[in-house]
């Protein structure tokens, strides 16, 4: 599978570019790759659906937030199957009111039989932190639209009873000519009988009456990668509705829930702990477990460790989204005062206490504390 260029460098534009620049920008390389423009040139039409795919993403600030910071997988299945009638009704606007025929001289080009395009699904996927961490392939069940078996999505029954729209006669769409000072003036719209089909439906399918549809539960398997991220959309293409009377389906689109850890945290791809160890411990020195993604670990506290300390756990974070390694396991370290002691606590402290002059120099007779302290927890 061919990597994908960076959109930035597609249209050939600054990571800090505006919305004017990205359009300007667009505008630019759709001219120049322009299938129309270059017929004899089959890596045109690659390069134009390329620079689209761009624009789609650039041109929406959600988009190209998460595109900054995750790259082409934090966007899905932006632009994916996306085909030249697409481009068209979506992007045409910025080449002014005649879209890109008009621009091109308005030849019938592509403009005949409009291609629809289903609707679009939405789910939530909740996550634990293992499996955001590590990937995961999860099974969804949904209902959504396909195409009727008996009709082959056409609505007509049998599959055979069409016929051309009798108002633009196939082609999806009328003309109007109109004069003006300026000389004659034609402009094409959608044909109002048909709908941009260019089909009728003379007698209609008994299975699905005529939509050229059925709903359909399935299951779904999802790749989910690792380092996803709350509120992250991840999308598959041609898992949505399939249109009435023929087209291409829709996208799936998976929204990102991030279920909380009991004891874990996220920051990033660090995973953040805070455990809590005695003053003893702290003092002395411990071998004590703590959680991890992955299970528990040992990990050593050094003798005279202070409150606040953090330890790292190199690569027991998450998986970097694009494939940059690792983030760590981040334990920070505090002391736990117990607030309620009972009686002979209290006078096994206040012997800890007179072991040594507790001053403002942590350095001071440390030797003969630790030792005492020894002597009293042993």
């Amino acid at each position: 599978m061919a990597t994908k260029r960076d959109y930035y460098e597609v249209l050939d534009v600054a990571k800090t570019a505006s919305g004017d620049e990205i359009k300007k920008a667009y505008r630019k390389v759709a001219i120049k790759y322009h299938p129309d423009k270059n017929p004899d040139d089959p890596s045109a039409e690659d390069k134009f659906k390329e620079a689209a795919e761009a624009y789609e993403v650039l041109s929406d600030e959600q988009k190209r937030a998460r595109y900054d910071r995750f790259g082409h997988q934090g966007v899905g299945g932006a632009g994916g199957g996306q085909n030249m009638e697409d481009i068209f009704s979506q992007f045409g606007d910025i080449f002014g009111g005649g879209g890109f025929e008009g621009f091109f001289g308005g030849g019938q080009g592509r403009g005949g039989r409009r291609v629809k395009k289903g609707s679009n699904l939405r789910i939530k996927l909740k996550l634990d932190l293992e499996e955001v961490a590590n990937g995961v392939e999860k099974k969804i069940k949904v209902k959504r639209y396909v195409a009727c078996n008996t009709c082959s999505g056409t609505g007509a029954k049998n599959g055979t009873d069409l016929k051309d729209c009798g108002t633009c006669h196939g082609q999806g769409q009328v003309k109007r000519v109109v004069n003006t000072m300026l000389g004659q003036m034609v402009s094409s719209s959608t044909c109002p009988t048909c709908n941009g089909e260019g089909k009728i439906v003379s007698s209609k399918c008994d299975v699905c009456h005529g939509e050229g549809r059925q709903l359909h539960e399935e299951v779904i398997p999802i790749n989910i990668p690792a380092g996803v991220a709350e509120g992250m959309q991840l999308s598959m293409n041609g898992k949505g509705n399939y249109p009435e009377r023929g087209g291409v389906p829709g996208d799936l689109l998976i929204q990102i829930e991030e279920e909380p850890h009991e004891l874990l945290k996220r920051d990033g791809n660090n995973i953040m702990f805070e455990q809590y160890i005695s003053f003893v411990d702290a003092a002395l020195g411990a071998s004590i477990e703590v959680p991890t993604i992955e299970g528990k670990v040992k990990i050593k506290v050094d003798p005279g460790t202070q409150p606040g300390k953090i330890l790292r756990l190199r690569g027991k974070g998450i998986k970097d989204l694009n494939g940059y390694g690792r983030g760590d396991q981040l334990i920070h370290l505090s002391v736990w005062t117990p607030k309620n002691v009972t009686g002979e606590e209290r006078e096994l402290l206040e012997k800890l206490r007179n072991a040594q002059n507790f001053t403002p120099n942590p350095g001071k007779n440390e030797k003969g504390f630790f030792e005492k302290v020894k002597e009293y927890f042993q």
